[in-house]
C-alpha cells in the first residue's frame, strides 16, 4: 500500500481520508445499470484503489446498478479497514437505465438505509447522503428520517447531494451536515455558489462528475481538472471514477506527482 495518500488529506465523517476519493458509478452495465461487463476487472478497481493507490474515500449510491455497486464494495474490500470510508446514498429510485428518479418519502428511506446496511455488510453506514431532495416530499421529512436513523446508529454522518445554498442552510438549520455533493468540473459545470458556502460552514465538499463524464479525460486533461478542483481549496475532494485499471493509475499519478 502506498504510504503517501493521493493529494494529501481531509477530514471527513470523522475520519482522515485521502482528498482525492474514487467515485463507483462507473463499475456498472450502460446506463449505470446492471452488472459490469468484466466484474473480476471491477473487483480489482476497487482493490486497488484502496491497497495499491491509498485511496481512503469511496464514495457510492444504492441507485449504481441499482444496488450492484454495493454489492461489488463488500466482496472486494470486506471486512473494511478503519481508515477508509465508504460513502452511500439513498433517495434515488432507478426504474429503468439512464432513469433516476428522486423518492424521498419516510419509509423509501429508511427501508434503503436498512437494504444498503445488509448489502455493504455494515452495522452502520459511516456516511449517507440524501441523493436527491424530493419535491414532492418536505424537506424536513426527508432529512428528519436520516437524523433519526442516525439517533438510531444506524448512520453516522449525514451527506447532501445536488444542493443549492438555500437547502443547504434549511437543513444546516436544523441538523449537522457533515459533507455536500454537486457536480463541479472545468468544462460545462465551472461555477457552484455552494462551494464558497461550504468554505464558510466548514463542510466538506465533494465534487462529482469531475471530468465531466469523461469528456476532460478523452481529451488528454486529466492532469489540468483534477489539479484545478484541487485549487479551490482545502475543503475540497474530487472522487473521479473509473472501470479501467489503466485509467485508475491515470487519475492517480497525475495528483501525486509520480509516474
Amino acid at each position: 500500500m502506498t504510504t503517501t495518500l493521493p493529494a494529501g488529506t481531509i477530514t471527513m465523517a470523522g475520519k482522515a481520508v485521502s482528498r482525492l476519493g474514487f467515485g463507483t458509478m462507473r463499475l456498472t452495465g450502460p446506463g449505470i445499470w446492471g452488472d459490469p461487463a468484466d466484474r473480476d476487472t471491477a473487483l480489482t478497481v476497487l482493490r486497488q484503489a484502496v491497497h495499491t493507490y491509498g485511496i481512503t474515500h469511496i464514495d457510492t449510491a444504492d441507485a449504481y446498478g441499482p444496488h450492484t455497486v454495493e454489492h461489488l464494495i463488500r466482496d472486494a474490500l470486506h471486512p473494511y479497514p478503519e481508515h477508509v470510508l465508504i460513502a452511500t446514498k439513498v433517495g434515488l429510485a432507478r426504474p429503468a437505465p439512464d432513469t433516476w428518479v428522486p423518492h424521498g418519502h419516510p419509509v423509501y428511506l429508511r427501508a434503503c438505509v436498512e437494504a444498503s446496511l445488509r448489502r455493504l455488510g455494515m452495522d452502520r453506514l459511516d456516511l449517507c447522503y440524501l441523493h436527491r431532495i424530493d419535491p414532492e416530499v418536505s424537506v424536513a421529512d426527508q432529512i428528519g428520517t436520516l437524523q433519526a436513523l442516525k439517533d438510531e446508529g444506524k448512520i453516522g454522518h449525514i451527506g447532501l447531494s445536488k444542493v443549492t445554498p438555500e437547502q443547504i442552510r434549511t437543513v444546516t438549520n436544523d441538523i449537522t451536515i457533515a459533507v455536500v455533493q454537486n457536480v463541479l468540473n472545468m468544462s460545462g459545470d465551472r461555477h457552484d455558489p455552494a462551494l464558497e458556502l461550504c468554505r464558510d460552514l466548514s463542510i466538506p465538499y465533494v465534487p462529482y462528475r469531475p471530468l465531466d463524464a469523461g469528456t476532460l479525460a478523452r481529451q488528454g486533461h486529466i492532469d489540468a481538472a483534477l489539479n484545478w478542483l484541487l485549487r479551490l481549496g482545502n475543503h475540497v475532494a474530487p472522487i473521479p471514477g473509473t472501470s479501467s485499471l489503466e485509467h485508475l493509475r491515470q487519475l492517480v499519478t497525475v495528483v501525486t506527482g509520480t509516474r
